[in-house]
């Protein structure tokens, strides 16, 4: 099967996104436009968009950005609680007609300032059945007309969404992307969803996931075409392996620095934001007590300095370095992946024009 390349757009208010430029106007409908057609004319296929409360809404945002564009495909990160199945599959659905085919979702069920929308919390255990129910009922409506759904957590009756989605070269529906490393998580993966992402953990631990959600799938008795896998991950490039490596360990050398000086008035447990409770997150926090560097080129030092999600493992070397590496996810079963860097319209342009065609070669 051949491999898609996404890019990530942040989405957020406030400037300097892990080191993005800190610009009047950055996340401005022009700035983030340019953006996008970058990623066009560079061979992308589309973006994931980041969100959260608090952040510009995110299905707003992909909006606007599918109507400047033509083959753009925005990757949008979407709620279960912030949304009811039914307006989304909806919303959805419009926006999917609009572009002919362009809508990707990520459904995402990890904490967020939930109180501040009017949802609640409940256990991780009930979140994920939730989940498991909002992917059961959008597809439903996406599919099927008349729809009759009474879960525990959604209902709906005789309910049948307009405009229709439209079957495209086998794409019966935008493509459901959804993460989670816990066991509740990856078993709604591996019923209910299309693309299991993961974070960048090293070969070992993705060939073992992989292995796990196959199996999975089949204990369950998955009803929907095979789960098909993903990489969210920064990739920093430069021109030469020593070039990237002297850049890499400077960033990070810059971050230890920042972190030292709020260490004073934050707890020491406090000093890295994304310490949570998040599964995922903390098997990557816990890839730095295996060494600064595995395999060849996964820099996993920026997660003890206040990286997290996707910045807390980098692929770092020259083009060269990582496509060999990114080529090596491929053969475990890697069909989707998700690059970025800082400042994100620099290194679009230069992964664009220096790691994707090797990538593609």
């Amino acid at each position: 099967m051949s491999s898609e390349f996404l890019w990530y757009i942040p989405n957020q208010t406030d400037p300097g996104h892990r080191g993005d430029d800190t610009v009047d106007g950055h996340n401005s409908l022009d700035t983030l436009t340019r953006q996008a057609l970058a990623l066009e004319r560079h061979g992308f296929a589309g973006a994931l968009l980041g969100a959260g409360w608090g952040r510009p809404d995110t299905f707003t945002v992909a909006t606007a950005l599918a109507a400047r564009t033509t083959s753009f495909e925005p990757l949008v990160a979407i709620r279960p609680g912030y949304w009811r199945p039914a307006n989304f599959a909806a919303a959805a659905a419009t926006l999917d007609h609009l572009t002919n085919g362009r809508l990707r979702i990520n459904i995402v069920s990890g904490k967020d300032d939930l109180a501040a929308y009017g949802d609640s919390e409940g256990d991780q255990a009930d979140r994920y059945a939730r989940t498991r129910e909002f992917l059961q009922l959008v597809r439903r409506l996406w599919t099927e007309e008349g729809v009759t759904y009474h879960g525990e957590h959604f209902q709906v009756e005789n309910s049948t969404v307009a405009p229709r989605i439209e079957p495209r070269q086998g794409r019966r529906h935008p493509t459901l992307y959804f993460g989670g490393a816990s066991e509740a998580a990856e078993r709604v993966a591996a019923a209910e969803a299309d693309v299991q992402l993961f974070w960048g953990e090293p070969l070992d631990g993705v060939r073992e996931r992989i292995e796990r959600l196959r199996a999975l799938s089949e204990e369950i008795g998955r009803e929907h075409p095979p789960l098909e896998f993903g990489l969210r991950i920064t990739t920093f490039v430069r021109e030469t392996s020593e070039q990237a490596w002297r850049d890499a360990e400077a960033r990070v050398a810059e971050m230890a620095a920042l972190q030292a000086n709020s260490a004073s008035t934050q707890p020491a447990e406090g000093t890295n934001p994304h310490r949570r409770s998040a599964v995922g997150q903390q098997r990557l926090f816990d890839l730095a007590e295996r060494g600064d560097v595995l395999d060849d080129n996964l820099y996993t030092a920026p997660g003890r300095y206040g990286g997290g999600g996707a910045a807390t493992t980098w692929l770092v070397g020259s083009p060269e370095d990582v496509a060999k590496s990114l080529r090596k996810y491929q053969d475990l079963g890697i069909t989707h992946f998700v690059l970025s860097d800082t400042p994100y319209l620099r290194e679009i342009e230069r992964q664009g024009e220096h790691l994707l065609p090797l990538l593609r070669g």
